[in-house]
């Protein structure tokens, strides 16, 4: 029998948290307020209930990646980012197109959203079922906007959460670099190891010598064009140098 006994990691991250409020919400903004007046096709409803599921799931996607490829963990995280950013143009055109005023900066509306704290997770063996509770909790708390407040107040907050969505994805993706360029990730790692591995077979071998930086060469095959299959010498230390020989 299969036991899980902790939560992803991705569970504890502020990040996904969130992205499973702004999910929830836009679910219920689009319910209430994408009707069929204007909305008939029902196209934008299911464009913003699905710019809203990618956020979610790509983070989740990403963070499950982080131990086989950072790369593939950052182009997740971006893409999160990135439908962050659409969500939000959304609300902006639906505000716009209902004559609905923005909330500055300096409001204290905008200000009691973008600056409040998530409290901790605490996930026990039924992680699932708490990670469910906690979101709901921290959701309730925008209720004042979300549940009880007009249109304009749901599209302003809702607004207000892709701002504050994009700033921890930025510091995510800031966060990933670092730690790429300081270590990679499994799959990168794997084909450093792999190269490696064959340079010193060429070394071994007698492979020929880069004509431009001296570096063991590797027999390489053409793919493309009217020599493909072809088969030529090409440095080992491609692409920061582009020496070949021919076969």
């Amino acid at each position: 029998m299969i036991k899980f006994n902790s939560a992803p990691s991705y569970f504890w991250l502020n990040a996904w948290v969130l992205a499973n409020i702004i999910e929830l919400a836009t679910q219920r903004f689009c319910d209430k307020y994408v009707d069929f007046k204007i909305d008939p096709g029902h196209r934008l409803y299911d464009q913003m209930t699905q710019a809203a599921r990618s956020i979610r799931a790509n983070i989740a996607e990403g963070s499950g990646r982080h131990e086989t490829s950072l790369e593939t963990e950052m182009r997740l995280t971006d893409v999160a980012r990135a439908s962050s950013h659409e969500l939000m143009g959304d609300f902006i055109n639906f505000m716009m197109r209902h004559s609905l005023t923005a909330w500055p900066s300096d409001d204290k509306r905008f200000l009691s959203v973008i600056n409040l704290r998530f409290d901790k997770p605490e996930y026990g063996t039924n992680f699932i079922q708490d990670a469910m509770s906690h979101i709901s909790r921290q959701m309730s708390r925008f209720d004042c906007f979300l549940v009880r407040g007009t249109s304009s107040d749901a599209a302003n907050c809702l607004v207000t959460l892709c701002l504050k969505e994009n700033a921890m994805l930025t510091s995510m993706l800031v966060a990933q670099l670092k730690d790429f360029k300081a270590q990679g990730g499994f799959a990168e790692n794997l084909t450093q190891e792999r190269l490696d591995s064959r340079r010193e077979q060429a070394t071994v071998e007698g492979a020929p010598r880069c004509p431009q930086c001296g570096k063991p060469m590797l027999r390489r095959t053409i793919q493309r064009g009217s020599r493909q299959g072809q088969q030529f010498w090409g440095c080992s230390d491609y692409p920061k140098c582009n020496g070949t020989r021919n076969n």
